[in-house]
């Protein structure tokens, strides 16, 4: 039975907390309860990023070069965008969208200021790949840009999950003890 539903920002958001970095209680209740923050220019500039990839809208603010690489790192044919994917992990509705797939990857862009490699090795997005093997998905993969260059990190269906699982598990285990403090009741399947 469902009782909690979690998606990978907020998890990726928990699991910095938990390895010391650099977030506080109340900035951890404040994601949970999904207060509004305002758009930085570094979120802006990776939504338009991404749109210029796959929907070639505003390409003029980037460099060609590196919008071809990523291009193409991009499967053919692209299947689907925006695809919604959820898995019940024991009384958890994991659920989310990875930017498209192909027959057999999952591709999801990402922008940084500066990329250091194996940055997704324990991102709670890998777990997608388990929302999809129905569909014929045996690959995440993140094309990644600073820029400057492009970047890839592939994670197949095989690739361990027990941090994230550990991870999910914590994350049940501070929402019952803040519970009080939780308005946004979306995450608790009950509502309350």
């Amino acid at each position: 039975m469902i009782k909690y539903r979690f998606y990978p920002t907020l998890l990726n958001v928990f699991s910095r907390y938990v390895s010391g970095g650099n977030l506080s209680v109340q900035a951890l209740i404040d994601t949970i309860n999904r207060v509004p923050t305002p758009t930085t220019e570094a979120q802006e500039r990776g939504i338009s990023f991404e749109d210029a990839v796959v929907k070639g809208e505003n390409e003029d603010r980037f460099d060609p070069d590196i919008l071809r690489k990523v291009r193409k790192l991009l499967p053919r044919p692209i299947v689907d965008t925006q695809v919604y994917c959820q898995w019940e992990i024991d009384d958890v509705l994991f659920y989310g969208y990875v930017d498209l797939i192909g027959k057999f990857k999952a591709v999801d862009i990402k922008t940084t200021a500066s990329y250091q490699a194996n940055r997704y090795v324990h991102n709670h997005q890998n777990l997608y790949l388990h929302a999809l093997k129905r569909r014929g998905i045996k690959l995440m993969e993140y094309v990644i840009t600073d820029f400057t260059d492009v970047y890839v990190e592939s994670y197949a269906l095989t690739h361990p999950i027990e941090k994230q699982i550990e991870e999910i598990r914590l994350f049940k285990a501070f929402l019952e003890e803040h519970r009080p403090l939780i308005t946004d009741k979306k995450i608790f399947a009950d509502g309350d």
